[in-house]
């Protein structure tokens, strides 16, 4: 049974058709064609489907799509400039080297921009462990937290 769906996704309101057990992951990249939003492990342990709802980050392997009626999701391609250009966070991983696959890489930067937006900087060792839900089997996790570090860290 479908059901109808109204969201603000990257800033843009949605009305999709979703089915009554569907996971937010599903909808926003077999239905709206979001592919930030990586699909991994499934059980909300890797990180990799990170997005924001309302400001606030969510595995949405584990979020129902019903559950977001009304609200505001972000994914990384909301992120995007006018210009096309990457945002600080963005450009921080970039100089820092901390993207190698890339596969964990928009979750990650969900999880930042919920930090960032806290106004709050960060120790290394907060950040480790703000960071802790996010599996990378690339990068060894130390060029990410110097991106992290530079962005939302002690300054």
């Amino acid at each position: 049974m479908y059901n109808t769906l109204n969201m603000t996704v990257n800033g843009q309101p949605v009305c999709v058709a979703v089915e009554e057990g569907e996971a937010l992951l599903d909808t926003l990249r077999d239905r709206l064609g979001l592919t930030s939003v990586k699909r991994g492990c499934e059980v909300g342990e890797c990180g990799a489907c990170t997005v924001l709802i309302d400001g606030r980050a969510v595995d949405s392997c584990l979020y129902l799509s019903l559950w977001a009626e009304g609200r505001s999701v972000l994914t990384v391609e909301g992120l995007r400039t006018d210009t096309g250009e990457l945002t600080p966070l963005q450009q921080a991983f970039v100089d820092e080297a901390a993207v190698q696959c890339g596969f964990c890489t928009p979750g990650i930067i969900m999880s930042a921009v919920e930090l960032l937006e806290s106004g709050r900087t960060y120790t290394r060792d907060e950040l480790r462990k703000l960071i802790s839900g996010h599996l990378c089997r690339c990068t060894g996790y130390e060029n990410i937290l110097n991106a992290l570090e530079r962005v939302v860290g002690k300054r």
